[in-house]
């Protein structure tokens, strides 16, 4: 019989991630428990009430899912919450021994997937980095992309395969060098938050310049700039709804990531840097109060900045 399937972190995007793996039958079964832990418990606990038929063990520490399980993903907000559960006394770490598959699925900065990896080796486990590409809806729609890189031998395991096609509509390996899957994410991370810097300058000087929003939105859908990010975002912003799939402070943390990148590799990044700059002041604006907001709010920061009479009405 197979062995469980472990998942750390359920928060905005994991635990979507989950209940992939549950719907599709890949976890949750009786042949294959689901075992899972987050740090705020409730959220496991939701989980086990949305599928009460279903087999989902809660354990009490990250530990403790890594030992009961053969596969592991995980799937932690921040660098620092990922730092905390992976060495922590009760973390993730502490449980790996010869055989575990650890798959992390966060985006962090390349030096702490290569110092990850190097420690699950040195206690015999086996690593694979998978960043994803994609927000809360894709989680749950199992739209996500997966940018993998590290153990081929992971990678190729038929359990995690079938894990990885419930969770998305594509996977990519980058080869066994840690670190180049984390640097896949941040290229498509720093370009998609430079986009959305750029879209919300321009729905902000059309609709200071009195032209209709829903008007401008029409007819960059209609021609070579249009973008399935334009169309998703741009009603929502438009009526001042930035309700999080992905998170202003997270979109910044990878702007800043890959922009530390380019430096690093000496290629010029002056677009992006200008945007990571503008999320920034949008993150760190108390008044705003909107780093935990989708990072489409950023327009209101541009907006804020521009002294607009749009800025003085007041978000959903």
């Amino acid at each position: 019989m197979p062995p469980p399937i472990g998942f750390i972190g359920l928060g905005i995007m994991g635990e979507g991630m989950a209940m992939r793996l549950i719907s599709e039958g890949v976890a949750g079964t009786d042949d294959v428990p689901l075992v899972v832990w987050n740090r705020t418990i409730s959220k496991c606990d939701d989980l086990r009430l949305r599928y009460p038929e279903k087999n989902i063990s809660v354990k009490g520490t990250a530990r403790e899912v890594v030992e009961s399980c053969s596969i592991i993903f995980s799937m932690l907000s921040t660098p620092e919450a990922s730092r905390a559960v992976f060495e922590g006394e009760g973390g993730t770490l502490a449980g790996v021994s010869d055989g575990k598959f650890i798959i992390d699925c966060a985006t962090l900065a390349e030096s702490d997937m290569i110092r990850m990896s190097e420690r699950v080796l040195s206690k015999g486990g086996q690593f694979l980095e998978a960043p994803v590409s994609g927000s809360k809806g894709p989680a749950h729609l199992g739209q996500l992309i997966f940018l993998c890189a590290g153990s081929q031998s992971v990678y190729q395991d038929p359990t995690v395969q079938s894990s990885l096609k419930a969770m998305s509509k594509a996977t990519h390996f980058f080869g066994t060098d840690v670190g180049r899957g984390t640097r896949a994410k941040l290229v498509v991370n720093s370009l998609m938050g430079t986009m959305m810097a750029a879209f919300s300058e321009s729905l902000a000087l059309a609709e200071s310049a009195g032209l209709d929003g829903n008007k401008m939105l029409e007819v960059i859908g209609q021609g070579a700039i249009q973008c399935p990010m334009y169309a998703l975002k741009g009603p929502k912003m438009l009526r001042k709804d930035h309700a999080p799939n992905f998170p202003l402070q997270h979109a910044h943390k990878d702007m800043k990531l890959a922009v530390d990148m380019a430096n690093e590799a000496g290629v010029a990044y002056t677009v992006t840097e200008c945007a990571e700059r503008l999320f920034s002041r949008a993150r760190a604006d108390k008044e705003l109060n909107i780093a935990e907001r989708d990072f489409s709010a950023v327009f209101e920061s541009i907006h804020k900045e521009s002294k607009s009479d749009y800025s003085k009405t007041t978000m959903e």
